[in-house]
């Protein structure tokens, strides 16, 4: 009897057993399927960003590595393309290299490290005594003044202006860069009226401003003001990501302050300059 009553006993627990087996089979049948279908699925992702040629993410995610704060790159990598290629800050970087090539070969001189025959008679340069040609106050950024002068703004332009260019586009980032330039020179007119001006740190300071809303700048005029309008100008347009300009009052803002400031140094160089 007793061993009849075991073996009723043990019916069950071989069923409840058998039955446990069974589940975590299905269990395990069921996260291997998932886990299949995940990782189909992360191959075909791949592969659709393989096949686009303008979309190279391993670029993109060692850029976001190495100049993105964590919080930021997610948003760089959803929106950083090639296509259209960073055109402007490209373009921009040969026409001032050409120039310098250019006033160096020009006429002979000692050494490149420092230029100075032919720049201070050039049409591009920043001349106090010229201020009535305006284009000077733009065309001042193609000409720089030696190799450290030249190397240092375009490591910096090309560095920070390719990455902002794939996310931003070329109107934006030239927006800003333009911006910095004029405000660089028309800074220097103020506070330094009589001194010539050459080169694109005006521009740099833009970029870097709107870059990092937090720089160390060295005490002149015109990377300070180029630094203000990438702050103000730049950090509007590099930060509206989802919508157009236009329809951010942010953006309007800081064009109605950095136009007030335009005008006053319009005025000041027209009535009140040293250099009149």
């Amino acid at each position: 009897m007793k061993d009849a009553d075991d073996k009723v006993e043990g019916g069950p627990r071989i069923m409840a057993a058998a039955h446990d087996l069974e589940m975590e089979e299905d269990v395990n049948l069921n996260m291997d399927r998932e886990m299949k279908e995940e990782l189909e699925e992360e191959k075909m992702r791949e592969d659709r960003e393989g096949k686009d040629p303008f979309k190279p993410k391993k670029v993109h995610r060692i850029v976001s590595r190495w100049m993105l704060p964590e919080p930021v790159r997610r948003t760089y990598l959803e929106r950083a393309n090639c296509l259209p290629p960073p055109v402007f800050i490209i373009s921009i970087s040969i026409a001032e290299l050409a120039v310098f090539i250019y006033y160096a070969v020009w006429k002979p001189q000692k050494q490149w490290i420092t230029l100075d025959t032919g720049i201070l008679e050039s049409p591009f340069i920043y001349s106090p005594e010229k201020r009535e040609e305006a284009w000077r106050f733009i065309s001042y950024m193609l000409v720089h003044a030696g190799v450290q002068h030249i190397l240092g703004n375009l490591v910096m332009q090309l560095t920070l202006g390719i990455p902002l260019e794939m996310v931003h586009k070329g109107l934006r980032v030239g927006l800003v860069y333009l911006a910095g330039v004029i405000a660089g020179s028309l800074a220097s007119s103020i506070f330094d009226p009589l001194r010539f001006l050459v080169g694109a740190s005006g521009g740099v300071y833009a970029l870097m401003g709107g870059y990092f809303m937090n720089v160390l700048v060295v005490s002149f005029a015109a990377h300070i003001a180029g630094c203000f309008a990438g702050m103000s100008i730049g950090y509007t347009v590099f930060s509206c990501f989802d919508k157009a300009l236009l329809k951010d009052p942010r953006f309007w803002i800081a064009i109605a302050a950095y136009l007030a400031c335009v005008l006053f140094a319009v005025f000041f160089n027209i009535f009140l300059s040293p250099a009149n």
